[in-house]
């Protein structure tokens, strides 16, 4: 009988343009091997240029989802994504403290979109870095979301630096702060209790950059899921998605998504045992 493979449970909102939110976590998680899984907690209305709108499951529903799953089928690693409200982050941080920290979690914190669209109701930081930080093997902000869940203003590495240290102070074992949107080459920092390593990368042309942040913490926990330790995870995850944005491709009028299945297009093998 064929053996399954690892699983990853996404937690996240849908996006109808299919770059972003729960459909790039289901691709990304194919194309590095492991069975994804979903919990669903909104769905938007999101195009090419924007998102037009959103609306939230009911708690019960995303409470319901979150039983059915972890209850049967379990998980090896689970990834968060867009929570819109404070009542849906206390709910999934409620179901995640029964098996946090045997598996790992991602928290990505999510609040605008790749158009600057606030994906968050009011308090919802604020609960997330109460209740949801503490519980994560890994957070993964960029500049922006940093900002956010500290009141900081960050332009330069050393500022992503402090950041990253207010955030660990919260809770996560790990913080990884993306420092895609300051000037010059890229550096990412992960950040433990007594670790700081520097991922620094190569500036990609390219507008086509939608999904960046979802499928980067998907990629991690796929990593995550199949053994890796959390360095060894992002410095895979961010080799998948570099390479998943030099294949970004135009889609509609606007900002098209990253290509999750470069690697088929490209015929390279996947590394690592996945």
């Amino acid at each position: 009988m064929p053996v399954p493979p690892p699983r990853v449970l996404a937690i996240a909102g849908s996006d109808s343009g299919g770059g972003a939110g729960i459909q790039a976590d289901l691709k990304t998680m194919l194309a590095l091997g492991v069975h994804g899984m979903t919990v669903v907690c909104a769905v938007t209305a999101q195009n090419s240029v924007g998102v037009q709108g959103y609306w939230e499951l009911p708690a019960e529903a995303v409470r319901a989802q979150l039983d059915s799953v972890l209850g049967d089928i379990g998980a090896q690693a689970i990834k968060t994504g867009m929570l819109a409200s404070p009542v849906l982050v206390a709910t999934v941080a409620d179901a995640l403290v029964e098996v946090a920290p045997a598996t790992p979690v991602v928290v990505d914190p999510v609040a605008v979109s790749k158009h600057g669209d606030s994906l968050v109701s009011a308090g919802t930081l604020e609960t997330m870095r109460d209740q949801l930080l503490p519980l994560a093997t890994i957070v993964t902000p960029n500049l922006l979301e940093a900002e956010l869940l500290t009141g900081m203003h960050i332009e330069a590495e050393a500022e992503m630096l402090v950041a990253a240290r207010a955030l660990l102070a919260t809770g996560p074992q790990w913080v990884l702060v993306k420092g895609g949107h300051l000037p010059g080459s890229p550096v990412d920092l992960l950040v433990s209790a007594d670790a700081v390593l520097r991922f620094p990368g190569d500036r990609i042309s390219s507008e086509h950059t939608h999904g960046t942040g979802c499928t980067l913490a998907s990629a991690i926990a796929s990593r995550l899921a199949v053994g890796d330790d959390v360095p060894s995870a992002v410095q895979a995850a961010k080799e998948y998605v570099t390479g998943a944005i030099a294949g970004g491709f135009p889609l509609g009028a606007g900002i098209g998504p990253v290509d999750h299945g470069w690697r088929l297009r490209s015929g390279a093998q996947l590394t690592g045992g996945i």
